[in-house]
């Protein structure tokens, strides 16, 4: 439905890593036109400065564009940082996409100018009139390195694509005199780390005594990374806040293949779903006892291939509430080999301390004498989210608040911030073509194939979404993760969109057969929706 006038629209894309490449492509397809501001020189996201030996943690199979498969070259199940970043990059001069990017161009602020915040707020439709397009338009502030100059940029829309994995760095906060100030050696954030490239990270560490704070997956990569670099003669040192389920791989569980047991419409039958009516929630009551059996029979092939028990690092949580949080990762190659051979050292505390030749584990108190000390505790993807607004409004309402999940309708839209998109904030296994279907409802929108429901509409369906977060993901409901339920929240985009949710042959394939990217490629719309006040799919 691209058509004359949306050639008109300039639409603002923050962001090119893969949320930012993808739906650059769905917008050009429908005739408008982009401005992409990448504050890096290069795209790719957070793999622009992963290690080199970092490796996916779904298997390509999972983790391809839609339209554009890997390279028949490429046989690795996780290909490497190398391979990604090849494959990324190919997809982008396929698609001519680069031409579109602004490269060292930090957004350093959004301003709305159109209808006054009080208006906004009582606003029944949003945007005013239910549309992508309202009466006003966007200030887009940018800072561009190369000529350390700042321009701004009127556009019609602007579509986020921070994501939640980069930016302000999450640093635990410590008692006065008892932090990194009073430590002889060296403390870096893994973002950093990662940024200094293969070589200089090598020169830091070598000969060193290292200390990683963090057990996700960033935290594994590190850790390995240095005990391949010193051995056991210097020895990495983890410090696990919370144990975490850790996998050796994600293809087939005692036999059965990790997709059947996890990701089919099957498996989601045993989870409650938002909105999901009477029949569908007697029957995950119903089959509760099946998904306590399933996660247990997942944690029993863990424990036998991992010696997870020997090390004390059983989780406290199944396997089950992992998943829905996303917490869990696919362990590095011989990542329990370099623990045996004494390369790696696992230390549990939820509380440490720095003191001058290292850290002290307060309930232990036991001293860990270190050199390095390499915080892999993640971001502050909230307060980069709320930064980027000038209005103090919309900076205060982005987010939601501590006790919300981040308030997207459809995890795309907020409810009451007119003109305006996020992609690629919430989570789930396999974000590189959940993005994509992300981005193509996005370009359905943005081309009127459908408008939203009202805004008291959306706000409803977002509290759905939100009571489902905290009922399976509990204290880590604002990580806003779909995974156990991605088959069901994609059958939404598709009924937006006009599409027909049911993408396999046969009854028992929908039902049992994992779906994956090539299953929403070539979508084509079957009706078209205009949604209203009383909708919800």
């Amino acid at each position: 439905m691209a058509t004359q006038q949306n050639n008109k629209k300039t639409i603002a894309i923050i962001g090119a890593g893969i949320s930012g490449l993808v739906t650059c492509k769905h917008i050009l397809e429908k005739g408008f036109k982009p401005i992409v501001f990448e504050s890096d020189s290069t795209i790719g996201g957070v793999w622009t400065h992963t290690l080199d030996s970092t490796r996916l943690q779904s298997p390509r199979q999972t983790y391809q564009f839609s339209d554009f498969p890997w390279p028949s070259d490429v046989k690795d199940e996780h290909p490497d940082h190398d391979q990604v970043m090849d494959y990324i990059w190919t997809y982008a001069r396929h698609f001519d996409l680069v031409k579109w990017i602004k490269f060292n161009s930090r957004v350093i602020g959004i301003e709305y100018v159109g209808a006054s915040e009080k208006e906004i707020m009582e606003w029944e439709v949003w945007s005013g009139n239910g549309e992508a397009f309202g009466a006003g338009e966007w200030i887009v502030t940018v800072q561009h390195d190369e000529r350390s100059s700042v321009e701004t940029y009127h556009v019609d829309f602007v579509i986020l694509c921070v994501g939640r994995f980069s930016g302000i760095p999450n640093v635990p906060s410590f008692p006065r005199n008892k932090g990194p100030e009073v430590f002889q050696g060296k403390v870096i954030h893994a973002a950093d780390f990662t940024r200094m490239g293969s070589k200089q990270t090598v020169e830091l560490i070598k000969e060193k005594r290292v200390t990683v704070v963090g057990f996700c997956k960033s935290a594994l990569d590190i850790a390995s990374h240095c005990a391949s670099v010193n051995g056991p003669e210097f020895p990495c040192t983890m410090i696990c806040r919370t144990k975490r389920w850790g996998l050796p791989h994600l293809r087939a569980f005692w036999g059965i293949p990790f997709g059947l047991l996890y990701l089919n419409r099957f498996a989601e039958l045993l989870f409650h779903k938002p909105n999901e009516g009477f029949l569908l929630s007697l029957l995950a009551t119903l089959l509760s006892p099946l998904r306590w059996l399933i996660s247990k029979f997942t944690e029993s092939y863990i424990k036998y291939t991992t010696p997870i028990r020997k090390y004390d690092m059983v989780p406290d949580h199944s396997f089950f509430h992992g998943i829905s949080t996303g917490l869990i990762a696919v362990l590095p190659d011989r990542f329990y080999e370099k623990v045996d051979k004494g390369s790696i050292i696992l230390k549990k505390s939820k509380d440490f301390v720095f003191c001058e030749y290292g850290l002290i584990l307060e309930k232990e108190n036991e001293m860990v004498e270190t050199d390095v000390v390499i915080f892999a505790t993640g971001f502050k993807g909230d307060q980069k989210l709320r930064d980027i607004f000038k209005s103090p409004l919309f900076s205060s309402i982005a987010a939601g608040t501590k006790s919300t999940t981040v308030p997207l309708y459809r995890e795309i839209i907020h409810p009451r911030i007119p003109q305006l998109a996020i992609i690629g904030y919430s989570e789930t296994l396999s974000n590189l073509y959940l993005s994509e279907l992300r981005s193509k409802w996005l370009a359905h929108f943005l081309d009127n194939h459908f408008k939203l429901p009202c805004i008291k509409e959306m706000e409803k369906d977002v509290k759905e979404w939100e009571k489902f977060m905290k009922l399976y993901a509990r204290e880590y409901y604002r990580r806003s993760c779909v995974s156990i339920v991605n088959t069901w929240y994609n059958d939404q985009l598709l009924r937006d969109m006009g599409c027909n949710p049911m993408r396999k042959n046969g009854f028992f394939a929908n039902l049992f057969v994992p779906y994956g990217p090539e299953d929403y490629a070539n979508l084509q719309v079957k009706w078209f929706f205009i949604l209203g006040c009383n909708f919800l799919s």
